[in-house]
């Protein structure tokens, strides 16, 4: 039996930078769950994040198993973009990142977006396969 308490982090945090006009991209991963959490709620700032809002261009991808793995996708990161974004499980404490959507500065530790694509849906069709694919790299590489 595993003696770890379920929970949540979010990957490369604390803080993310990214370029105005790309997509943020979170990646939320929830270990040692004896079952995958029924819900996971995320947060901008203190707001539960509206998939439906009318800024539209946000995404939710969760695949759920022996870990589960929770996607965020934001389009056409703006300024009021930027802020502290949370994961939070129903079965883990929440786990949360600093977002700063940058003009044009080149951090050292800057991540690398979808700026460079026009067409929006190829974007996040190429996006989505690179998270679904990074899941079951990840499970392979907890189960080994």
């Amino acid at each position: 039996m595993n003696a770890e308490m379920p929970s949540a982090r979010i990957l490369g945090g604390p803080d993310l930078h990214v370029d105005i006009g790309s997509t943020i991209n979170l990646t939320c991963l929830i270990q040692f769950s004896p079952e995958p959490p029924a819900y996971i709620f995320w947060y901008h700032e203190d707001e539960v994040i509206s998939y439906d809002s009318s800024r539209g261009g946000v995404s939710v991808v969760t695949e759920k198993g022996s870990a589960t793995t929770s996607y965020l996708l934001v389009q056409h990161a703006a300024p009021a973009d930027s802020g502290r974004y949370s994961c939070a499980p129903s079965n883990a404490e929440l786990a949360s990142v600093r977002v700063h959507v940058l003009n044009g500065e080149r951090p050292a530790a800057m991540q690398t977006g979808s700026a460079g694509l026009s067409d929006s849906s190829c974007a996040i069709a190429l996006l989505l396969a690179t998270c679904l694919l990074h899941a079951r790299l990840l499970r392979a590489q907890l189960a080994s």
